[in-house]
């Protein structure tokens, strides 16, 4: 009866905690409470491709605010015509669709999907690990990974970014943010690892 129960209270967290956008998504603590699910694709993500949780959630953190389902808005015709969106970005990480189409290739994820955040989160792993690979970047530097996330690699190299101040703006924030949920994150990750060793079955 223990294991049956553990199953129902797992079913009910991911039904519960992953099915609406988190209420609170600036503190980490309140953002993972009841998403057990995400805080293990996080760890799993941290110990494959080596990238810092608070990392991987600050980028989370500007692309979607954590919505699943999240897209560009479209542009406006005559300021009131809904018109094309301007990319293909789509889902928790705002991948592309060359990107992700890439990505499965690269790891053999033929599955994964842009709207499930532990792909979303795998996919962050694996592009920072490129970053760091390819460009040299620590996989502790938030900003710089942002602008090599946003510009790609060889835009990153090209500095393309340096002509878009409001860019340099966004990344900026991005480094605030990762540097506030690795503070938040100590408050509780003994909490959490408790409830994913709990979990483990």
């Amino acid at each position: 009866m223990g294991k049956l129960r553990r199953w129902i209270w797992l079913i009910f967290l991911i039904l519960n905690g992953c099915a609406t956008v988190p209420a609170n998504v600036d503190q980490a603590c309140v953002l993972l409470e009841g998403r057990d699910d995400w805080y293990r694709s996080l760890r799993a993500s941290e110990k494959k491709w080596g990238v810092p949780m608070h990392v991987q959630l600050a980028i989370i953190h500007q692309e979607s605010k954590f919505r699943s389902d999240a897209k560009p808005p479209r542009k406006k015709w005559f300021g009131f015509i809904p018109g094309p969106r301007p990319s293909s970005a789509y889902g928790y990480a705002q991948a592309l669709d060359d990107t992700w189409a890439w990505y499965k290739k690269k790891t053999g994820n033929s599955w994964a999907d842009r709207d499930d955040f532990d792909d979303a989160v795998d996919f962050i792993g694996w592009y920072v690990d490129i970053s760091h690979k390819t460009i040299g970047l620590s996989k502790w530097d938030a900003k710089s990974h942002y602008l090599a996330y946003h510009e790609g690699h060889g835009g990153y190299k090209k500095k393309t970014f340096l002509n878009k101040p409001w860019l340099v703006h966004v990344a900026d924030k991005v480094a605030t943010r990762a540097s506030e949920y690795k503070e938040q994150l100590k408050e509780c990750s003994s909490t959490l690892d408790s409830r994913k060793s709990f979990f483990s079955f």
